[in-house]
């Protein structure tokens, strides 16, 4: 443990006030430009979309959690602190689901909101995962043991398996885990395998636990 948290440490980032301002406004205008984005393409129709968006089914792709942990995974880990982690990805969320749900409602002419308060739901709960997340790019067992749980959540959010049977949700889901997998490498290459291999199992056992789709 001690170990662990000489790491933690040694990776925070003496980043200028103004530069940490400036990459949270950053976070919040991602945020709000990528829900506007989602929105618009969500009352698009689809026969209307450039044909590479039809077939990648992006607005489909949008409307699930994969991409979005994704993202708030690389703002979490490319942040000076986990105090600036958990900032900056709920001003991500907030921006996004502010932004998607006022077009929804002023533009686009309807308010979900059984589908609103699960967003926002989990925009309330980001700010905790995130500081939690920004830890697993330390190094050592902790490091290693959350860096696999991350894995697995975005496994399960980007296939679907069974007795027999093995998918991805859609190409950009299995691209998004292989990014995933990516930008979470460990420092050696086994490591990275006992990475992925722990966060695979893990992501079976998360499944029966949690038997319901992102």
């Amino acid at each position: 443990m001690l170990d662990f948290l000489n790491n933690i440490r040694r990776a925070e980032k003496k980043i200028p006030l103004t530069r940490q301002a400036i990459n949270t406004a950053a976070a919040a205008l991602l945020g709000i430009a990528l829900g506007t984005l989602s929105k618009f393409l969500d009352t698009v129709p689809v026969n209307n979309l450039p044909a590479l968006l039809q077939y990648l089914d992006v607005t489909n792709f949008l409307g699930r959690f994969a991409i979005w942990v994704f993202i708030a995974v690389c703002i979490s880990i490319y942040s000076s602190s986990s105090v600036r982690a958990a900032i900056n990805v709920f001003l991500f969320f907030a921006g996004m689901v502010l932004s998607y749900y006022l077009y929804s409602s002023f533009i686009a002419g309807f308010f979900p909101k059984s589908y609103a308060m699960i967003w926002i739901g989990f925009t309330v709960v980001s700010p905790l995962l995130a500081f939690i997340c920004w830890y697993a790019k330390g190094q050592g067992r902790i490091s290693l043991i959350l860096s696999a749980g991350i894995i697995a959540v975005l496994f399960n959010m980007s296939f679907v398996y069974g007795i027999g049977y093995f998918n991805s949700l859609s190409f950009l889901e299995a691209l998004t885990f292989l990014c995933g997998c990516a930008v979470m490498k460990r420092q050696s290459v086994a490591d990275t395998v006992i990475m992925i291999a722990i966060g695979v199992a893990l992501a079976f056992v998360l499944d029966i636990v949690i038997p319901f789709s992102f």
